[in-house]
């Protein structure tokens, strides 16, 4: 209670970093175990655990070396393009990419361009992240959208490299919470020489909070390629589904895979032939899932084990990272996760860009300006129960003349924005400047 009662607002800051720094430090046998416990449920990778404690799996190549940071999979999905764009423009750069969790990883072994490599971001524990930026000597910080590692940032910025918030966005709750921490969110913001936001709540809302140099460059997303796709696997999927009616539900959280499989049970009264496609958010989820679903009486084909899609089967689970831009090509109907939850949604872009009608959830405040313009379009639609979510999908299926209309419509209002790109590149041309000119 007497904790409750103090606002961080007057507590000293360097004793907030300080003790912020005490326990990251003291606590490494709860760190370590709660590492251990994350390799177990899949969500580290055992043969790399090292580098989540600072230690380089790879060689630092000679020359001047910027490092990117992307917390999980969208966030490195969305600076994709950008990586593409400054190795193109600027060949002498070598880029660092780091996230931290298992599926970004693998996105980024199949599609990181040549100079570009992966490593696991250091736990935020001091010894660990001087460690880090001991053998990699960045020339320049890049960090994406909103995951803020107090040590990470302290201690970059007192090696004197210049760091940069790209595609800067601070929800809601975020902002309540930092609010709360002012004096820390000002420390920590304080530290980027520049911040590009997606918009212009969110780049108020990091003045507010302290951060200076502020430009609203827009969302990154918007400047994204369309998903790729293998061509013989969408014909391969192609073959196997034939002409069966079908629809996607991508990148779904705990909880709303049971719900889809419910809907699914709804639908198939009228449309007894139907398949859903499920994508889960993190793959590795997988057997749970498979589990929940089985209970509801349904027939599952999981892709990962190479199981066939048979005229029996009601579920094709799509427990691989990377394959969203195959599945949103052949279907003209996609579910997006983490929206039925209070989690935020998912990219709906990536959706829309490849011809879907997007149906989500309640829960679109991560993304709430691409929901609120493909509403506004008439490209989307909302739910907020397994019997609308049913019926919604319904009649999508049984109409489809309206569901193309609609497809078209989604593609249209999201179709690629390059002026964002141009804007970043434009940004941050002098510091880019000043690396290339760093001697190693």
């Amino acid at each position: 209670m007497i904790y409750r009662s103090l606002s961080a607002k007057y507590i000293n800051m360097p004793t907030i970093i300080f003790l912020y720094q005490l326990i990251t430090s003291a606590g490494l046998p709860i760190i370590e175990l709660l590492l251990r416990w994350r390799t177990i449920m899949g969500k580290e990778e055992a043969v790399r655990i090292e580098e989540r404690r600072g230690v380089a799996s790879l060689y630092r190549p000679q020359g001047p070396l910027i490092w990117i940071h992307a917390a999980s999979l969208g966030e490195a999905q969305s600076v994709l393009i950008f990586i593409e764009r400054l190795i193109h423009e600027r060949p002498s750069l070598n880029i660092l990419v780091t996230t931290g969790t298992v599926t970004s990883a693998s996105l980024m072994k199949e599609r990181l361009p040549k100079q570009a490599f992966h490593q696991f971001v250091p736990v935020d524990r001091l010894t660990w992240v001087r460690r880090f930026l001991n053998y990699w000597k960045p020339d320049l910080a890049i960090w994406v959208e909103s995951e803020l590692w107090p040590n990470l940032l302290l201690e970059t910025s007192s090696r004197k490299i210049n760091m940069v918030l790209l595609n800067g966005r601070i929800s809601a709750r975020s902002y309540s919470m930092w609010n709360k921490f002012s004096k820390l969110a000002h420390r920590l913001l304080s530290t980027f020489t520049i911040v590009l936001t997606q918009d212009d709540l969110s780049a108020e809302r990091f003045r507010t909070l302290g951060a200076k140099n502020i430009i609203i460059s827009g969302n990154l997303k918007t400047s994204a390629s369309p998903l790729p796709a293998n061509a013989s696997s969408l014909l391969e999927i192609q073959d196997l589904t034939g002409d069966r009616p079908l629809w996607l539900a991508a990148s779904t959280h705990a909880s709303e895979e049971i719900i889809i499989g419910q809907a699914h049970n709804i639908i198939r009264r009228k449309i007894p032939n139907l398949l859903t496609i499920i994508a889960p958010r993190h793959p590795q989820r997988s057997k749970q899932i498979t589990k929940s679903l089985k209970e509801e009486g349904l027939v599952i084909a999981r892709r990962d084990l190479a199981e066939k899609i048979t005229e029996n089967t009601d579920i094709y689970l799509v427990d691989r990272t990377g394959e969203l831009g195959l599945f949103y090509r052949i279907t003209k109907i996609a579910f997006i996760g983490g929206s039925l939850i209070k989690h935020g949604g998912q990219n709906l872009h990536e959706a829309a860009l490849l011809r879907c009608v997007v149906i989500h959830g309640p829960h679109m405040n991560n993304f709430q300006q691409i929901a609120d313009s493909l509403s506004l379009a008439g490209a989307s639609l909302v739910v907020n129960s397994t019997e609308k979510l049913a019926a919604s999908v319904e009649a999508l299926l049984t109409n489809p003349k309206n569901t193309d209309k609609m497809a078209e419509i989604a593609a249209e209002t999201v179709k690629l924005d390059d002026s964002v790109l141009e804007q970043v590149m434009f940004s941050l041309s002098p510091l880019l400047e000043l690396v290339e000119s760093v001697e190693q």
